[in-house]
């Protein structure tokens, strides 16, 4: 199912620039620089929540500050593709997987995963062997990541 698009004017893009750079900016703030009430910056941001064009806000956790070294996006094989719910459902409890999509092309899902080390990785990788339903995967290490970013609102 497509979600429609949302229309956002110009003080739209304005609030959420603000709130991308820093989401704990108060609305006082943005609203002094936007040149209109706090109560204005709260009914837009409420609206854009509403929308489902903001989603909340979080912090960002440094995975290598806590001991991850090795990112990792895994290409998953189906033996067949009426297994996908069962083997969908088997990843996502894997602790060590952050992301899981759906995909085109080659692989029926591709997986990024974070990892201690090496041997880690190898751990989690044989715990996806054991999901009934995969029969081989493709991993790629990631080096260096070079882009992370949110769209930008145009």
């Amino acid at each position: 199912m497509q979600q429609e698009t949302i229309n956002i004017d110009n003080l739209d893009r304005k609030i959420i620039g603000y709130l991308m750079k820093n989401a704990r900016t108060p609305f006082l703030e943005i609203a002094r620089e936007c040149g209109i009430s706090g109560a204005a910056i709260h009914q837009r941001v409420q609206k854009l929540e509403d929308s489902g064009v903001l989603m909340g806000s979080k912090f960002v956790i440094n995975e290598e500050a806590i001991g991850y070294k090795t990112k990792a996006y895994i290409g998953v094989f189906l033996e067949r593709a009426n297994q996908f719910q069962n083997v969908k459902k088997e990843i996502s409890g894997i602790e060590e997987v952050v992301e899981s999509h759906f995909t085109t092309g080659k692989y029926a899902l591709l997986i990024k995963v974070y990892c201690k080390d090496n041997q880690h990785l190898k751990n989690v990788l044989l715990q996806i062997h054991e999901i009934k339903g995969v029969s081989s995967t493709e991993t790629l290490i990631s080096i260096e990541q070079s882009v992370s970013r949110e769209i930008k609102i145009s």
